[in-house]
């Protein structure tokens, strides 16, 4: 049966690696490979960051963590931000990964496990996400300084989330992060990497930049929700689907079940071999596009992708329905066929 693919291109993703870590420098990029590299596949997504350079991946879920070191060895340093138990935390140490820390009990989980963990304490700037509270900070610092001086835990960096809400939040808790940074350092620990900023502060404001940044939709070429296009970055993925029936409308092989949401209908268009035509409708398994003269079964249409034949990208998409940009690339369906060309 014919159904949709996302078609992963790695040249593209390595010309917007390289891209990145052109602006970016000095400081180093975290390429973020979080929820299986953003549905595209953490291990081609790997090896072809690699190419391109990088030398930093980091990610939320540990899965994807675990994948992505699996597939760098030595050539690279993975970060995971959020192992949610002790278990975890001993598989994260185990396989070689960094841990964030943002909480005063799991640093204890993490000093007790086998082996010395490398560990980036985070500081709550204002986001309210995670992290430990500024009034707090001095004695989470001081009881990682045992545990560094006892050779349970490796302080490798320092980092925090910033809400990028307007310049003034940011540079609030920019301020605030700088305080945390000399609070960690008068504590007795040294911390190599600092680290604040994700895609679209680090890529406008060098003062955010700090060691390393770290970068996930824009390494994908997805701009952000309301924003200018990216200089020098473009989509890496396609999704296409084939047509399956032609009648007063023409039905391609994707659907709701599939991650393409059923609000897009009557809101977006997709590319077609006789050019643009708008979605009317979509059920689970299928959708509807405005006809054309000529469909056939068999006929690809494109309903996400770089733009080069007027279809949508992931941002426009993410615009149409009220999502972030990089949504509907995390909703593509598991069950989807990816394919990568290079």
């Amino acid at each position: 049966m014919m159904r949709a693919e996302l078609r992963v291109d790695l040249a593209r993703l390595r010309q917007n690696v390289r891209a990145v870590r052109e602006r970016m420098a000095p400081a180093d990029v975290l390429v973020v490979i979080k929820d299986n590299a953003y549905a595209q596949g953490v291990e081609p997504v790997v090896s072809a960051a690699l190419d391109a350079g990088a030398t930093w991946f980091g990610g939320i879920d540990l899965d994807s963590a675990v994948r992505a070191k699996r597939e760098a060895g030595e050539r690279a340093r993975v970060f995971c931000w959020m192992t949610l138990s002790a278990e975890e935390a001993q598989q994260g140490i185990d396989e070689g990964l960094e841990l964030g820390v943002g909480d005063a009990d799991y640093l204890e989980h993490v000093a007790a496990a086998d082996g010395t963990a490398n560990v980036h304490l985070k500081i709550d700037t204002g986001l309210h996400r995670n992290g430990v509270r500024p009034e707090q900070w001095a004695a989470f610092c001081a009881r990682a300084a045992e545990h560094e001086r006892a050779g349970r835990i490796r302080v490798a960096g320092i980092w925090t989330h910033i809400a990028e809400a307007s310049d003034e939040e940011d540079d609030a808790s920019r301020a605030e992060f700088d305080r945390a940074v000399e609070i960690a350092r008068s504590a007795g620990l040294d911390p190599e990497v600092r680290h604040l900023a994700a895609s679209a502060a680090a890529w406008h404001r060098t003062e955010f930049r700090y060691d390393l940044v770290r970068i996930g939709a824009f390494c994908y070429g997805i701009r952000s929700e309301d924003g200018p296009e990216i200089a020098g970055v473009a989509p890496a993925s396609a999704l296409v689907a084939p047509v399956v029936a032609v009648g007063d409308d023409v039905e391609v092989a994707i659907g709701s079940v599939d991650g393409y949401a059923s609000a897009l209908a009557g809101r977006v268009s997709v590319a077609t071999p006789a050019g643009v035509r708008a979605v009317t409708r979509v059920d689970p398994f299928t959708s509807r596009v405005e006809p054309w003269p000529g469909a056939a079964v068999g006929d690809e249409v494109i309903l996400f992708g770089p733009g080069e034949n007027g279809e949508p990208t992931p941002t426009d998409l993410g615009e149409a329905i009220g999502t972030v940009g990089e949504e509907p690339l995390l909703r593509v369906s598991p069950l989807v066929t990816r394919t990568y060309v290079d």
